[in-house]
């Protein structure tokens, strides 16, 4: 220790060997997730020997976490002002288009934060990358951890979360305004709050954002933009005030006037308007310009976010197996709830299903684990069907990998712990997909794989072909 520099940091590393990532690590198209290549540097101080010998290595300067001095300038006043509190307990939301780093911004930032505090809220916005749930979700999230690798590596239970049930909301624009407001509302505003958004930011995207603002009343805005991005206004505080979004109206257009008997006037809002304020007061912006290669290019990314979102589906269902062995148990292995028809309610998320078709729906799918206010009932001997799609709380999820028809009962593998399922009553069936790994790659199956088939008759109704990814060559399978 002698021979370091006083101002050196010692950092302790541990292998990340855990049950959920030998889970991840035991299927093929994951196999290489932490493997490294192993390179000689010549080491010139003792410090640099020192690290090498745990396998630590200098990269070129290009190669590591480059932070702009704009992100530095931005860090600095965020953390400066939940510290403070001068003006409040800062609600520091952070926008953007794809691919410009505003995950690794929010990390970034809570970890700082919480050297000083020991707590911080989270709400997570990106129905297709998120930090701490499956794909998918909106959720409110306390952490008072940091947190330091990818998503597959974190999964958390929030404590509010609404399962959106799909990666995108551009088709019920309306149920995700719904959502992020249900799920806002559990904010007690007594710690800062930091807000992720998606990264569509074009067209409907940027006045869906909008409404967001809006809805949020955020403190702080931060806008992380790449060079030459043209498609993104300045969100200053004049121009949300004034711009219309996709379901609320700018100053210029947000009250209608109308004539009393007395002949005064009087402002009221407009009909249809949404019952949320129609502009924030007086936020601060705070514009961010990422210099790390092909920012704001997501065909550049490392990663697609395919795969990203596959990765935190297997990191959640990594939390099934076992801490006491070494050993992975494949999920076919592995002892289901039982769940009867009349205890759950059934609901397709994102299209429209006929009612004899419903169970061949649910089978081999992914659902959401809900619970709704409404006592669930049973008119027939068939499964319990909702005619709207609630936003109620979701509690986690499941593999629905059976159906018991004479016995009228669901089979669920689900890390969900028995006292949450007790009030488990609704069972939500979106549009994202068990990976395909787990149905083509399931360790001690001889012969046909369950609910795949490679021959397949497209005139009968009610399957999909699974989706090959672009970046590994595969034959295609189908799902009966």
């Amino acid at each position: 220790m002698e021979r370091f520099d006083p101002v050196c940091s010692v950092v302790l590393l541990e292998r990340l060997d855990t049950p959920v990532t030998r889970f991840i690590l035991s299927y093929p198209d994951f196999s290489h997730l932490f493997r490294a290549k192993k390179q000689r540097v010549p080491c010139f101080i003792p410090e640099d020997a020192a690290l090498a010998s745990v396998g630590i290595l200098k990269c070129d300067p290009e190669s590591g976490l480059l932070v702009s001095e704009s992100t530095i300038l931005a860090i600095e006043e965020l953390v400066q002002a939940c510290r403070e509190e001068n003006d409040g307990i800062p609600v520091i939301l952070v926008c953007g288009p794809k691919c410009v780093g505003k995950s690794t911004f929010n990390r970034y930032l809570i970890n700082l934060l919480l050297n000083h505090l020991p707590c911080v809220e989270y709400l997570e916005c990106d129905l297709g990358q998120t930090e701490f749930t499956p794909p998918g979700c909106v959720s409110l999230m306390n952490i008072s951890d940091p947190f330091l690798g990818p998503p597959f590596t974190h999964q958390r239970t929030p404590r509010k979360m609404v399962y959106y049930g799909d990666v995108s909301c551009d088709q019920d624009t309306e149920r995700y305004i719904d959502t992020v407001k249900y799920v806002f509302n559990s904010y007690k505003k007594e710690v800062p709050l930091v807000i992720n958004t998606m990264g569509w930011v074009k067209g409907v995207g940027l006045l869906l954002l909008i409404d967001i603002i809006r809805l949020l009343s955020p403190s702080h805005i931060v806008q992380i933009s790449a060079e030459d991005f043209k498609d993104m206004p300045q969100f200053t505080p004049e121009y949300i005030h004034l711009t219309a979004g996709l379901h609320t109206k700018g100053k210029l257009q947000a009250t209608c006037k109308s004539m009393d008997m007395g002949g005064t006037e009087n402002w009221q809002p407009c009909e249809g308007e949404r019952d949320f304020q129609t502009s924030t007061p007086g936020h601060k912006l705070l514009c961010v310009k990422p210099k790390f290669p092909g920012a704001g290019d997501a065909a550049k990314a490392r990663v697609h976010s395919s795969i990203l979102r596959d990765m935190a589906m297997l990191g959640y269902l990594g939390q099934l197996q076992p801490l006491e062995t070494r050993s992975v148990l494949p999920l076919h292995s592995l002892v289901p709830y039982q769940v009867p028809f009349s205890a759950v309610a059934l609901r397709v998320i994102h299209t429209d299903v006929a009612p004899k078709h419903i169970i061949y729906s649910v089978n081999a799918s992914w659902v959401g684990l809900c619970r709704i206010p409404d006592e669930v009932r049973c008119q027939t001997d068939g499964p319990v069907l909702l005619t709207q799609t609630p936003v109620c709380d979701c509690l986690g999820f499941g593999i629905v990998r059976g159906v018991e028809m004479e016995k009228k009962l669901y089979h669920i593998l689900t890390p969900v712990p028995p006292e949450n399922l007790r009030v488990v009553n609704c069972l939500l069936l979106g549009n994202i997909a068990i990976p395909s790994c787990v149905l083509l790659n399931q360790q001690g199956i001889e012969g046909e794989i369950p609910y795949v088939t490679s021959e397949y008759n497209y005139q009968i109704s009610g399957a999909g072909k699974l989706k090959v990814k672009k970046h590994l060559q595969r034959r295609e399978y189908n799902r009966p």
